[in-house]
């Protein structure tokens, strides 16, 4: 028997089941109950360097969108 032919019998039986079992085992741990902390704080992560907000109240205010300023124009 050649090498591709061990090879290929490998991956369509052995393989498949043990990446089967990898995706189950990855899922599981990823909805694991004790980890939301975690995975909250990595779902904040591109939040952190947004600036805190702006009141909009400062008459040369850079914050301001062009919606603002057209309604403030007329």
């Amino acid at each position: 028997m050649e090498t591709y032919s061990i090879l290929r019998e490998f991956a369509d039986s052995w393989f498949l089941i043990v990446m089967f079992l990898f995706f189950l085992g990855a899922s599981i741990f990823a909805f694991w109950p004790s980890l939301k902390s975690a995975r909250d704080d990595a779902a904040s992560i591109p939040l952190r360097d947004d600036p805190k907000g702006c009141a909009n109240n400062c008459p040369d205010c850079t914050c301001k969108t062009l919606f603002d300023l057209e309604r403030s124009n007329g």
